[in-house]
């Protein structure tokens, strides 16, 4: 999976001359809408648009462009994991070689700077390959660096290519290309040789389907992408459906459904933190963190179905049965897979079982709502048995 990214389209808010990754050519030969984007130039989606591109992926084969994120190698003596595990609450020390892990850098409130996927590869198991948000890449590695104190070498990979290949069809495309790659289950991961390149493939991603993440140098990634696209089941994907994919899986948008101020437990997130970490209680924010654990938090995320047709966007006001402002969504649209809107967000504890009736306030005017659980559909991804 790739790293959680924040996939709002903004302007470039001063962020100075966009970047581009290195299959920016090929994007715009694919007619791609490029926007601002994490201070780069993306494809938000292709001619024939974010509903037929969702439903491609769900029903075949989409390839994401996500070379913008930020990728680096953390090495140290004996394992960098000792000193990675000073910024996260994941056993990252019990990670064993060829597996990938979804964890949280935390501050020392117990806030979510920012999540990310760490991997230990196979064959170089003293390595751990992280993948993070494109929008907090620089902060996280300055905060990597500060905190490692030397005792951990970060290298950023700026002049790698990220493909996500994702959908029921992804295995099968894949299978033509890197054979052995298919005999990965969900979050598992190894290296591969791409002609003169070795490849970094993760069987994981955030669309809730099954697919792969490939890691290679800008050599070995553009003509593989244009490899790709040449499969009769691909289809170029832009930042549009990949919002919409991720939201109908109910997966959190970091600067959205998390950030500085929310704890990985208000996130419905605790699965995340290790039965050795609990115990031991050495991460940042940890006594938030153990205490919510216990107690509840305060507020917690669900999922919301409205009813009728209008979609409940980002801000939008929740309300209980008496008009009492409870939270706010903050994350919405319309999901292509159910053909109704869909939105999750945060209430006070108390309104967050689900088949609670609750209220959004969509144009000054209030609209029924339940509390629904997730993912709003189910996740494909290939478990090992």
């Amino acid at each position: 999976m790739t790293g959680i990214d924040d996939l709002s389209v903004t302007s470039n808010q001063d962020l100075g001359p966009l970047q581009q990754t290195p299959l920016h050519a090929a994007h715009v030969a694919a007619n791609g809408k490029l926007v601002a984007f994490a201070g780069y130039e993306m494809p938000v989606q292709y001619p024939t648009g974010v509903l037929a591109e969702h439903l491609h992926t769900r029903s075949s084969a989409g390839a994401f462009d996500v070379s913008h994120m930020g990728q680096a190698f953390i090495d140290g003596h004996p394992d960098p994991a000792d000193v990675l595990e000073q910024l996260v609450p994941g056993d990252i020390k019990g990670l064993a070689p060829g597996h990938s892990r979804y964890t949280m850098l935390l501050n020392e409130l117990g806030g979510v700077v920012d999540d990310l996927i760490v991997s230990r590869l196979p064959r170089v198991p003293g390595r751990l390959f992280v993948v993070v948000n494109a929008s907090r890449k620089a902060n996280d590695f300055a905060l990597m660096r500060s905190r490692f104190g030397g005792r951990a070498a970060l290298t950023e990979l700026n002049d790698r290519v990220l493909i996500a290949l994702q959908g029921p069809k992804a295995a099968t495309v894949l299978s033509r290309m890197i054979p052995d790659a298919v005999q990965l289950s969900f979050m598992q991961c190894a290296l591969y040789r791409i002609g003169r390149f070795d490849a970094i493939v993760t069987r994981s991603g955030y669309t809730g389907e099954d697919g792969f993440e490939i890691s290679m140098p800008q050599a070995a990634g553009v003509p593989f992408w244009q490899r790709l696209l040449g499969e009769a089941e691909v289809k170029p994907i832009g930042l549009g459906a990949r919002d919409s994919l991720r939201l109908e899986a109910g997966l959190c948008l970091y600067g959205h459904d998390v950030d500085e101020t929310t704890s990985p437990i208000e996130a419905g997130l605790s699965w995340t933190i290790g039965k050795r970490r609990r115990a031991s209680g050495d991460f940042p924010g940890a006594e938030r963190i153990l205490e919510e654990l216990v107690q509840g938090p305060a507020r917690k995320r669900v999922g919301l179905r409205p009813d009728g047709r209008a979609p409940a966007r980002e801000g939008t006001i929740i309300v209980d049965e008496t008009g009492k402002t409870i939270g706010s969504v903050t994350s919405g649209g319309f999901a292509p897979s159910l053909d109704a809107p869909i939105a999750m967000g945060y209430v006070e504890a108390a309104y967050a079982e689900i088949g609670t009736k609750l209220g959004l306030v969509i144009r000054g005017k209030v609209n029924p709502a339940r509390v629904v659980a997730m993912p709003f559909i189910p996740h494909q991804y290939k478990r090992s048995h």
